[in-house]
Order: structure tokens, then C-alpha cells, then sequence
């Protein structure tokens, strides 16, 4: 058995939903009252891991906790409860042109982000021309990204993450924007990782890039695990509980 790469361990993650919210002490003097909350539980005990070299997809319908994890895991949030544990050098990958400035250029983009995600500027010197052949942007390259459309940011981004050489990679469903050529390149990539022995984990709503990339899966239905095995056999009681 091959070792883990990511383990998650009975995380939870809770927000606090304001009904009526002080904006300062002194609207809280005048008001007379203390701010109205309530508890959310977005996460709730949620545990499994991922082993070295396999691809796992996070999947559930809208609202069930797939993005609050992913950010968990990206360590843009941290859990109220529970740890998540890694073995290698991580990079995400989790919204549109995340880590862009819109002012600066493709060019400068990349450096920035490239820094952002850990490279240093040799590194970028490196893999700047396989970064832009991937990207597909080349011709754009020396304009402003706030002109870009959200295919060529998605491009640009997912070309830039790869290029970290993680041993790790997670993966929100932003695949989506980009077209058919560049999703088949990114699939061929995803394929490339996992030959080399890297680890990634993507969010997608795709059932079918699920089964034909994933080795495994965790289904999370209102926060909880609802499911986690090989990636056929959680899809198909997922599908079965939609459509019931």
C-alpha cells in the first residue's frame, strides 16, 4: 500500500451567520442590543485521505461543504476543529484569476503568481515559455489581465499551478470555462501527474471526469461524508440518491 499524501481528520468548519450585526460601539450603544447570530456547521467531522500518486474528486450537490473543504484544504481556511495533514509540496488552484493583478500584464502574472504559489524567480525563468505554450496565451501576453476573457484567466492560471511542480494539487471545478482543446490538454495533464506519482484532488460537478480520472472520491452531502471509495462506486450511490 502506497502511503498518504493528504489526510483529512475529523475536520469541521463553522461560520457565524449575522441576522442583525453592529457595524461599530457605537452603533451597538445606540442600538441598546447586542449583534443577532446564528452558528453555521458548513463541515462537520469530515475524514478521509487521499494516498501518494492518486487523483480524488470531491463531489455533492450545491451547499454541501465541497468548496469550504477545498479552501481547507488550500489553507485559506483554517478548520474550527480537526487538522488536515500533507506529505509534499502543495499548490491550488481554486478560483478564476486567483492571485491576479487586473492592472498588470500576462507577463507580469505570471511572476506574481508563480511567486504567490512558492517558485522562485529562477524557477519561473525556467518554465516561463512551457507555462505560456500551455496557456495558449501568447499573443495576449503583454496585456493588461483585466482584458482577458475568463477562459484565457482559467488557462493562464491552471498553467501557472502545474508548473509549480507539486507533489500535491488541488483542484476547484474551474476547468469548466476553459473549451474543449484546452480541457483534453488539462485531462492529458492530469494523466501526466499521476504517471509521475503526484497527488491531486478536484472539485467537479462532472460525473463523468470523475469516473475516468479519479481513483477515489468523497461524496459530502449537508457538510458530512456521505461516502468515500473507488471513485465508480461513490458516483453511482451519488446518481442514485439524486435521482431518487
Amino acid at each position: 500500500m502506497s502511503e498518504w499524501a493528504v489526510r483529512v481528520n475529523d475536520v469541521s468548519k463553522k461560520f457565524r451567520l449575522y441576522h442583525e450585526r453592529n457595524q461599530s460601539l457605537k452603533s451597538a450603544i445606540l442600538r441598546g442590543k447586542a449583534s443577532r447570530h446564528e452558528d453555521f456547521w458548513a463541515l462537520r467531522d469530515v475524514t478521509f485521505e487521499v494516498k501518494q500518486g492518486q487523483t480524488h474528486g470531491l463531489i455533492g450537490s450545491n451547499g454541501s461543504g465541497k468548496s469550504t473543504l477545498l479552501k481547507c484544504l488550500a489553507k485559506i481556511y483554517w478548520p474550527t476543529s480537526g487538522d488536515i495533514e500533507y506529505r509534499g509540496r502543495m499548490a491550488s488552484l481554486l478560483e478564476v484569476g486567483s492571485g491576479f493583478h487586473l492592472e498588470l500584464s500576462g507577463r507580469e502574472n505570471i511572476y506574481l503568481n508563480g511567486s504567490i504559489l512558492g517558485m522562485s524567480k529562477k524557477e519561473i525563468d525556467r518554465k516561463f515559455d512551457e507555462i505560456v505554450d500551455f496557456s495558449g496565451v501568447e499573443r495576449f501576453l503583454d496585456q493588461p489581465v483585466k482584458n482577458y476573457s475568463s477562459g484565457m484567466y482559467v488557462r493562464l492560471g491552471f498553467s501557472i499551478a502545474i508548473n509549480v511542480d507539486p507533489d500535491i494539487l488541488v483542484v476547484d471545478e474551474v476547468l469548466s470555462v476553459g473549451d474543449e482543446e484546452f480541457q483534453r490538454k488539462c485531462f492529458q495533464k492530469f494523466r501526466e501527474l499521476k504517471a509521475e506519482g503526484k497527488t491531486v484532488i478536484i472539485v467537479t460537478h462532472a460525473m463523468p471526469v470523475v469516473r475516468e480520472l479519479c481513483d477515489t472520491a468523497t461524496w459530502l452531502r449537508s457538510g458530512s461524508v456521505a461516502r468515500v471509495g473507488p471513485s465508480g462506486t461513490v458516483v453511482d450511490a451519488y446518481l442514485e440518491s439524486v435521482d431518487n
